[in-house]
Order: structure tokens, then sequence, then C-alpha cells
């Protein structure tokens, strides 16, 4: 049985609050098995018998509009495609190792165009970093997070990237490290 986590988009920002157990519920209410939440912004790791990735994502924003009355943009991966993004060092050694540093990988649910990576990655500034790898972008941000121009830019804005959720680094490698991928025999 083909073990995902979903990652939410929006999920406890704004009028869109909701209790951890709550989100459980709706996923028990999928059929979905061995559903655990990973702190309050919606990471949910489940088990299901669809192997079809999109047929997951299909079924779980149609059930979440239904219930929430709201569309939640959904990303799904295996467990081990997360712990593939965990591993994955996008930036140099001293930027991903500095304590005033963060990096944050943005899921995706198709890869960009080669046109829109490179225009990403030209978004750099002295405060900012892009890298995309595969259906994920990294971003590199030398001051704290909400200090950083780069998401208000013309230049970011052209590159029109599409519906992604956002992720801590530290997150996403908390989350590997608990919930890593089942040993198959």
């Amino acid at each position: 049985m083909p073990h995902y986590i979903a990652f939410l988009r929006g999920i406890n920002l704004g009028n869109r609050r909701l209790k951890m157990n709550a989100l459980r519920g709706l996923f028990e209410e999928m059929k979905f098995a061995d559903v655990a939440t990973f702190i309050a912004s919606g990471n949910v790791i489940f088990a299901s018998k669809v192997a079809d990735e999109r047929k997951v994502v299909q079924q779980i924003q149609a059930h979440l509009k239904k219930s929430l009355g709201y569309d939640v943009d959904t990303f799904v991966r295996t467990r081990a495609e997360v712990a593939t993004v965990a591993a994955f060092r996008p930036f140099a050694k001293a930027d991903m190792e500095n304590p005033a540093h963060t990096v944050h990988a943005g899921f995706l649910s198709e890869p960009l165009s080669a046109a829109q990576a490179r225009q990403l990655v030209a978004c750099r500034t002295d405060v900012d970093e892009f890298c995309v790898e595969g259906r994920e972008y990294y971003w590199l941000c030398r001051i704290k997070s909400h200090e950083s121009k780069v998401w208000v830019s013309p230049q970011f804005k052209a590159v029109k990237v599409p519906s992604s959720s956002m992720r801590n680094l530290t997150t996403v490698r908390k989350l590997a490290a608990q919930f890593p991928p089942p040993v198959t025999a």
C-alpha cells in the first residue's frame, strides 16, 4: 500500500483554522489508513490503496472542498520523495549551515518549465536565492523571511509560479525523520 504525505496549502492561515484531529478525521473519511498529522500547518501522513497520485490528489481536493466549503490546493509526495527533498542540499554548505539563513522547499503539482526555472533562479538578490529540482523549488533567505521583498518584485511576478505549498526545510527534515519510507521486502 503506497504511503504518502500531503502538503495542504493555506491550512491554518487567516480564516481557514482547522484542528488537526478534525483534519485527520477528514482523511479517515476517505478510507485512508495510518493517518497522522505533523504540526498544525497542513501536513498529513497516510497510506492509500490507490497508487495513482493524481487520483489521490483529486480525491483529497474534492473531499476537502465538500467538507470545508473552500478549495484546498493539495500536493502529494511519497515518503521516499519527501526523504529525497529532505536530503537535498540546493545551496552552498556555508549558506545551508548558517543558523541565520532559512531554506524553504516549495511543493508543486508539476515541474516548472525550463524557462520558468531559469526565470526563478534569475530572481536572485543579495539576500534571496532559488534552486529548482523536479517538482520542488528551494528558496534560501539570508534575512528574516517576512522581510524579503523578492515575492513582490516585478521579476518574480513575471515568472508566474503556479500554486505551491512551501515548508521550511527544517520541518521537511523532521517530517522525513519521523515518518521514514516503509521498508519493502
